[in-house]
C-alpha cells in the first residue's frame, strides 16, 4: 500500500524477547503497519533491548546507535528503544542516549502504534519511569490474575481487528503475533516474572511476580504456530517449574505438556529453564515418557558449592546436582543436558571454584554457559562484602571456559554412534545442512551437520547417525546413505 507506514523490529536477548518482538509486530501490523526485516528499510525501529548482564546492556546501546545512524543515511524517521534495557532503566536510558527518540516500558506495548504514530508526526513521546515491577501484583500467586498488568508475550488486550495475515482462530483465544523470520521453530512464552530472589539477579525487578499464562492461551498459540510451519516449540518463561502455582496447580505442567505434543503439525516440544530445587519427579516423567517432548533438560546450577550457592540465595550442592542427574539420565540415557555458572561471586573461593571444577567433570553436562560475577543495580549481591578483584573473576572465567570446552567437546564425542533426530534449519552459504538434534537447544548448544548426497529442505525432520564432532558440533549421515 503506497504511504503505508513501516516498522522493522531489531530483537536482542533471549527467547522470551523473541516472543515479545513477535507480539508487538502482530500489534502493529493489526493497526496498518507494514512490517520490514532491515531497519534500513523502516520509518521506524523498534530496538527490543536485553538487559540481564553487562554484555547484553553494551550490546542494546549499540543496537541503538546502529539504527540512529540510520536516520542520517536512509528513510529511518524514529528509533524507539523498548524491552529489558528501556523497562529496567527507562528516563535515565533516555537521558543519556538522545540519538533515541522513545524510551518505551512493558506498558506501553498495547498502545504502541499510537506512539510510533506520534513521533513519525514530530510529537514527542514520554520517556518510561521506572518501577519495581513485583509491586504492581499481590503476593498472594493465586490473586494475581485479578489484578490487570501489562505482561510481554501474554497477548493481554489485543487490538480488536484481527491480525493481517489470517483471522482468529475458533479455537481458543486470540493469537496477537506475527513470525518475523520463517524458522522452523519457534518461542512459546509459558509465564512471566519470577518469585525467587536470587541475590544476583535483577529480572524480578524489571519482570515482576511470577504470573503464568493460561493452558487456553498456551494451547491455541501453539496451534497457531503449527498452522505457519512451526515444527519444534520452545516454551520459555523465567522459571518453567513454577508453571501453574498461581493457577492452583502446581502440576498443571504436568498435563500440559502432552496436550502441547499433541498439536497437530508439532513434531517436538522443548522445555526451557528448569530451577532443580523444584524439579519434581512427575514432570521427569512426563518429559522423559511423552512422546515429542525431547530429551532435553535446561538445568539451571548457577555453581556447585553449597556455601556460594547459598550466598546466591539458591539451594542445592554438588552431591544432591549429581542426584538430579542421575534422575535424568536414568530416565532417559541419552538425555541431553545444559546449565549456566557463575564464577567469581562475592565470597567465593578457589576451594569453591574447584567444588565446581570437579562437579563439571563429573555431571557429563553437554553445554555449560559460563559467565563472571558483575554487579548488578538493585540486586543484594551489589551490597555483599568479599567482592572479587576483576583480574581474578576473569582468571576464573578463563579457567572454567577451557575446562568446560574440553569437557563438553568429550560429551560430544560420547554421541558418536548414536542415532540421532536432526530438525533442518538451513542449507548454509557452504552448502551445508545444517540442524539441531533433540538434545541440542536453539541459537546456543551447538548443531548438527548432516553429510549425505541428499539435500533436505528446511522443516525437515532426519533421521541420521553420528560419525564424528567439532567441538560441541554432531556430524551425523542420514539413515539409509552410505560412508564416503
Amino acid at each position: 500500500m503506497t504511504g503505508q507506514r513501516s516498522v522493522a523490529l531489531v530483537t536482542l536477548g533471549c527467547s522470551r524477547n523473541e516472543v515479545d518482538s513477535e507480539e508487538l509486530a502482530g500489534r502493529l501490523a493489526a493497526e496498518g503497519w507494514r512490517l520490514v526485516d532491515d531497519a534500513a528499510e523502516a520509518d521506524v525501529a523498534v530496538v527490543n533491548t536485553c538487559g540481564f548482564v553487562e554484555q547484553a546492556k553494551k550490546d542494546s546501546i549499540d543496537a541503538l546507535l546502529e539504527a540512529a545512524d540510520l536516520k542520517e543515511q536512509g528513510r529511518t524517521r524514529a528509533v524507539v528503544a523498548v524491552g529489558c534495557l528501556a523497562e529496567r532503566y527507562g528516563a535515565e536510558l533516555a537521558a543519556s542516549l538522545p540519538e533515541a527518540d522513545a524510551v518505551l516500558g512493558f506498558d506501553s506495548y498495547a498502545e504502541m502504534s499510537d506512539h510510533l504514530t506520534a513521533l513519525l508526526r514530530g510529537h514527542r513521546v514520554p520517556s518510561h519511569a521506572p518501577r519495581d515491577r513485583r509491586r504492581l501484583l499481590p503476593v498472594a500467586p493465586a490473586q494475581r490474575h485479578e489484578v490487570p498488568v501489562s505482561l510481554p508475550g501474554h497477548q493481554q488486550r489485543g487490538p480488536a481487528r484481527e491480525p493481517a495475515d489470517g483471522p482468529f482462530p475458533a479455537s481458543g483465544p486470540p493469537v496477537v503475533r506475527a513470525r518475523l523470520d520463517g524458522r522452523p521453530w519457534a518461542p512459546l512464552k509459558l509465564a512471566s516474572g519470577c518469585d525467587r530472589r536470587c541475590a544476583f539477579c535483577a529480572i524480578p525487578m524489571f519482570r515482576g511476580a511470577y504470573v503464568s499464562r493460561s493452558p487456553e492461551e498456551v494451547l491455541a498459540e501453539a496451534r497457531w504456530l503449527a498452522e505457519r510451519g512451526v515444527r519444534e516449540l520452545f516454551l520459555v518463561s523465567e522459571n518453567t517449574t513454577s508453571y501453574g502455582k498461581d493457577l492452583g496447580d502446581l502440576r498443571l505442567l504436568d498435563r500440559l505438556l502432552p496436550e502441547v505434543a499433541a498439536v497437530d503439525g508439532i513434531d517436538r516440544v522443548r522445555v526451557s529453564y528448569l530451577q532443580p530445587a523444584e524439579i519434581r519427579p512427575t514432570l521427569l516423567d512426563v518429559m522423559a515418557g511423552t512422546p515429542g517432548v525431547v530429551p532435553y533438560f535446561d538445568i539451571s546450577f548457577q555453581h556447585a558449592s553449597a556455601p556460594v550457592l547459598r550466598r546466591m540465595r539458591r539451594f542445592g550442592d554438588a552431591e544432591s546436582f549429581l542426584g538430579l542427574l542421575h534422575q535424568v539420565r536414568s530416565r532417559v540415557p541419552h538425555a541431553g543436558i545444559r546449565s549456566n555458572v557463575i564464577v567469581g561471586f562475592p565470597g567465593e573461593t578457589e576451594q569453591d571454584v574447584q567444588v565446581l571444577a570437579d562437579f563439571l567433570g563429573r555431571a557429563r553436562l553437554d553445554v555449560v554457559g559460563v559467565f563472571g560475577y558483575s554487579d548488578e543495580d538493585g540486586t543484594e549481591a551489589e551490597r555483599l562484602d568479599g567482592k572479587l578483584p576483576q583480574e581474578v573473576v576473569d582468571e576464573r572465567v578463563a579457567r572454567i571456559t577451557e575446562l568446560v570446552e574440553v569437557l563438553t567437546a568429550d560429551r560430544a564425542a560420547e554421541r558418536v554412534g548414536e542415532t540421532v533426530s536432526v530438525l533442518v534449519e538451513e542449507v548454509d552459504e557452504d552448502g551445508r545442512v545444517v540442524g539441531r538434534a533433540e538434545q541440542q537447544g536453539p541459537d546456543v548448544d551447538g548443531v548438527t551437520v548432516l553429510d549425505g548426497p541428499q539435500t533436505p529442505a528446511p522443516g525437515e525432520i532426519v533421521t541420521a547417525e553420528v560419525f564424528a564432532t567439532e567441538g560441541v558440533d554432531l556430524l551425523a549421515r542420514p539413515r539409509g546413505t552410505g560412508a564416503h
